[in-house]
């Protein structure tokens, strides 16, 4: 690879490091009238979007964060009443983790909040170059996970004694 391609990687690093500080921000000024945080619209969308209930583990894979930190908004989010949970088949202590009425509806109060941003961004930036970044990113956390997620590779015998 040559030394500009490492430097765009870089630079597509630090956008994407910018651009998730700034959604983060805007997230909270645009949910705060409905008693909402990012951190909170984030599971409570990851929820909304998923194919079934989740378990906290699986919320927390899916959006590249702890277990402890969902577990942490998810129990906050309990208390609210905005989820639930629900036992789960494949296993006894990993309860699922399922929106009640009132976080189907702080989602939908969300996504009306920033819909005004959505459509100047789908505006400013169109449709073909937002799915191909979609896809650039989905990419770029397929190869970051393809490379972390290996577990290290065994010493030869004759090292393991040194």
């Amino acid at each position: 690879m040559t030394p500009a391609a490492t430097s765009d990687v870089r630079e597509l690093a630090l956008a994407v490091f910018a651009a998730n500080g700034r959604l983060v921000s805007a997230g909270n000024e645009l949910v705060a009238h409905l008693g909402l945080t990012s951190a909170w619209w984030q599971v409570l969308a990851a929820l909304r979007y998923a194919p079934g209930p989740l378990a906290v583990a699986a919320i927390a894979r899916n959006m590249g964060l702890t277990r402890q930190a969902v577990q942490r908004i998810v129990d906050l989010l309990a208390d609210q009443g905005l989820v639930d949970f629900r036992d789960n088949p494949h296993h006894r202590r990993a309860k699922l983790v399922v929106l009640t009425p009132a976080g189907a509806d702080a989602v939908a109060g969300a996504e009306q909040a920033v819909a005004p941003i959505d459509r100047a961004i789908a505006e400013g930036i169109g449709a073909a170059r937002i799915r191909d970044a979609i896809a650039t990113l989905h990419q770029m956390v397929a190869l970051i996970s393809e490379r972390l997620d290996q577990p290290p590779s065994p010493l030869p015998s004759d090292e393991k004694d040194a």
